[in-house]
């Protein structure tokens, strides 16, 4: 990586475990820790680090989730483009995306990862299991996942333009019925 770029990234530690290895004379004690590396601006990573000492294992992980991270389309640069649901092995998240104001509403390993990404109106569930490798790695499936408007309308060799307005029409032919629906019930009343 380039040095300049190095300094943009902001680093967010997520846990540290004490691990313990039994040798013949007892246990042998070290640390692996979880850090989540973002730019802020739509790149993030996370990665694992093991070590006998706290700073060194905070290093490697810090290392390895420069080495992996990933690009995520967010939409006007604060929320994701439409809903998603991850999972990797018993978690499983839900992301869905917020008007502007809302802020980040999630728990956990998952409020650090949004920090990191850029994304300041977020609302997140975590249903399943708890543990950070598995909601972080159901996180970045459902970021895998995820599409802009952009990307879809080069796979149907369409405009942007025409995704957006087929999406407008569906919700005034459903407003127009909820409208139907409302005097027809106050006809049958009356």
């Amino acid at each position: 990586m380039f040095d300049n770029e190095n300094k943009e990234l902001s680093e967010h530690l997520v846990t540290i475990n004490r691990v313990a290895k039994v040798v013949k004379g007892g246990r042998r004690f070290g640390f692996a820790a979880i850090m989540i590396v973002g730019d802020n601006k739509g790149r993030v990573g996370y990665g694992t680090g093991k070590a006998k000492e706290v700073p060194e294992a905070v290093r490697k992980a810090t290392e390895d989730a420069k080495n992996k991270m990933i690009r995520v389309h967010l939409k006007d640069n604060r929320t994701i483009h439409h809903d998603i649901v991850g999972r990797f092995g018993a978690g499983k998240v839900i992301l869905r995306s917020a008007a502007p104001g809302t802020g980040i509403i999630a728990g956990g390993p998952m409020r650090a990862l949004f920090e990191s990404l850029g994304i300041k109106d977020v609302v997140a569930k975590s249903t399943g299991s708890s543990n950070p490798h598995n909601m972080i790695k159901a996180t970045f499936n459902a970021f895998k996942e995820s599409e802009s408007p952009k990307s879809i309308a080069s796979k149907r060799t369409l405009k942007i333009g025409n995704i957006a307005e087929k999406k407008n029409t569906k919700s005034k032919v459903k407003k127009n019925e909820n409208k139907w629906i409302k005097n027809q019930s106050y006809i049958q009343k009356g």
